[in-house]
């Protein structure tokens, strides 16, 4: 079996010798990129083609990571690819992250592309909880990580239930309260609404700026034993070298600044660090293992480098991507401000054909309404004038049986009675006469009154008519007028005219022009502490309103450790400045001591 695998093993060997080059996969936050190298390679040479092929100029916070069995190593610049202890399958994976942290974010990170690259990095972790992130602080970072995805909140397509199926929040943070999927996203949407008018990269970098104050952002941890056996932790960031407990990655006991230090070695597995201060002695403490202590040496060497590189003059190239970035921003500011207005006019143009449609709809209905009160006054008129012709008909008839009975009366009188009898009968035949007479008489007159006043009601009922024809003339007058061709300043419905050519969309970035955004930046920079104050404010507003559904019990140790920091009024700035101001010498002593 071991001269097979011996067998196998000279083969890749040989395979690897006769071949010119080699294959590698670089996986980066958000994609995978295959290239075919040269043997010759060395890391450098690996690293400037992916910078270029990302089109990163901004190289010095980037690396190249790979796993060593049960750790992990960077590779190195001036070392060939194949010389490091990389698998000997292709293609050979390496990661691209981000080794090296900005101290802030907003001043450091000029690229987009590095600052998306950040901000997928740096939510990773927090969702995985490799950085340690309150609850309250998880709510407002998954807003703005959804205004990143999103852009703007629009109640019309950001529908309940729209982020079922995103990761926004810690799983810890999740089981420590009793709330349901549908309570979290609406707790995120009411913050994300907030964020109106942001673009994905002033989101990105919300996220960061907020990030950045957590206690374990941009912190390698390594576990370390002092002179005297005690187990602790060190931690490694931009700002400098920090000691902790083992139980308490949060709060460090002892910070040592990247200025306080003259110079890092190690030898074997004991690593020795020589302050600046010249009374102070050079402690020393051990690691688990050599290649530990070579990554650990890694990290201070570049982020030493990094420290000081802040506090220098910027260099050449990077004054010039500074430069670029900011005529970038005023560039797209402008653009955005041309289509801001531009589409606050087209909603303008908009609201008010919408008003013109609800205006026409209206006058229409009363058309309408007209139209039908119109043809119930023809019609009521008809049959008024139909009733009135009726009853003259009527009157007219009465009038002749009337008639009828008064010679039927006088013939009666005429006719001669010869028997009493006869002439008693006559006599009632004559009052019977004369009774129907009266009536006919009195319904003759009810009738003829009946007429009149049927000939009063069509009068009306033609007054009526003229009325509403006089109402329907005036509204078809005012419809002709609302339906008048739009003035030439009016912006069309269609949005044909919603062309960005270069023409129309064309600015001169004057020194006028970036006087003004230097203003800006200064102006933002003083407004600072007052978004700062505000930040708070929203975070403890965010906390008020969740404490009540906290299940106390579930609360980890880093929660308890967070909850006894946030009572003390402790932050990650004010226990470093706290820390610092103790002499370099008073700090080692206790570091030897711990």
């Amino acid at each position: 079996m071991s001269s097979v695998l011996s067998s196998i093993m000279g083969l890749s060997s040989l395979k690897r010798k006769q071949a010119k080059t080699f294959n590698v996969r670089i996986v980066t936050m958000d994609a995978e990129l295959e290239f075919s190298c040269e043997l010759k390679w060395k890391g450098k040479d690996l690293s400037e083609l992916v910078c270029r092929t990302l089109g990163l100029r901004e190289s010095w916070f980037f690396g190249l990571q790979y796993d060593v069995k049960d750790t992990i190593a960077w590779l190195k610049m001036d070392k060939r690819v194949l010389d490091h202890d990389v698998p000997k399958e292709e293609p050979i994976v390496f990661h691209f992250l981000a080794k090296f942290y900005p101290e802030n974010a907003e001043d450091e990170l000029v690229q987009d592309i590095t600052q998306h690259l950040f901000f997928l990095q740096v939510k990773k972790k927090i969702l995985e909880e490799e950085i340690y992130c309150p609850p309250e602080a998880s709510v407002l970072l998954a807003s703005y990580a959804v205004h990143a995805k999103y852009g703007d909140y629009d109640r019309n397509v950001h529908k309940p239930g729209f982020l079922s199926q995103e990761e926004l929040l810690p799983k810890r943070v999740i089981n420590l309260y009793q709330m349901t999927t549908d309570m979290w996203e609406e707790r995120i949407t009411i913050c994300y609404a907030e964020h109106r008018g942001r673009t994905r990269d002033e989101a990105e970098m919300e996220y960061l700026k907020i990030a950045q104050d957590l206690e374990m952002y941009g912190v390698n941890y390594f576990s370390i034993r002092n002179k005297k056996g005690t187990d602790l932790l060190l931690g490694v960031d931009a700002l400098g070298l920090h000691i902790y407990e083992p139980e308490n990655k949060l709060t460090p006991k002892i910070s040592f600044p990247w200025n306080e230090i003259r110079n890092i070695s190690y030898s074997d597995k004991e690593f020795a660090i020589k302050p600046l201060d010249k009374k102070a002695d050079m402690f020393k403490f051990n690691s688990s293992k050599l290649k530990v202590n070579k990554l650990i040496l890694q990290l201070c060497i570049g982020n030493h480098d990094l420290f000081m590189r802040r506090r220098r003059v910027d260099s050449l190239e990077v004054q010039q991507m500074k430069a670029q970035a900011r005529e970038e921003k005023a560039r797209k500011q402008m653009e955005r401000q041309a289509l801001e207005r531009e589409k606050r006019l087209r909603e303008e143009a908009e609201r008010a054909r919408g008003e013109l449609e609800r205006r026409l709809m209206q006058l229409q209905d009363e058309a309408q309404m007209a139209h039908e009160a119109l043809s119930r006054s023809e019609e009521t008129a008809d049959l008024l004038a139909e009733k009135a012709l009726i009853a003259e008909e009527e009157a007219k008839l009465l009038a002749q049986k009337a008639a009828e009975a008064e010679q039927e009366i006088h013939r009666i009188k005429v006719t001669a009675i010869r028997t009493e009898e006869e002439k008693r009968l006559m006599e009632q035949k004559m009052l019977e006469a004369e009774m129907l007479a009266l009536k006919m008489a009195e319904e003759s007159e009810r009738r003829a009154k009946e007429a009149n006043q049927l000939t009063q009601d069509l009068q009306e009922a033609r007054e009526s008519e003229r009325r509403a024809k006089n109402k329907l003339l005036e509204i078809i007058s005012q419809s002709a007028y609302s339906h008048a061709p739009p003035s030439a300043n009016a912006l069309p419905p269609d949005g044909t005219n919603f062309n960005f050519s270069t023409e129309n969309l064309s600015y001169d970035f004057k020194d006028t022009d970036m006087k003004r955004l230097s203003m800006e930046i200064e102006k933002e920079k003083v407004e600072y502490m007052e978004k700062s104050k505000h930040l708070q404010e929203q975070l403890n507003e965010l906390k008020t309103e969740i404490e009540s559904l906290k299940l106390k019990e579930r609360e980890t140790p880093l929660d308890i450790l967070h909850n006894e920091n946030a009572e003390k009024g402790t932050s990650k700035q004010s226990n470093f400045k706290k820390l610092t101001l103790q002499s370099t010498k008073s700090r080692v002593a206790f570091f030897q001591e711990l």
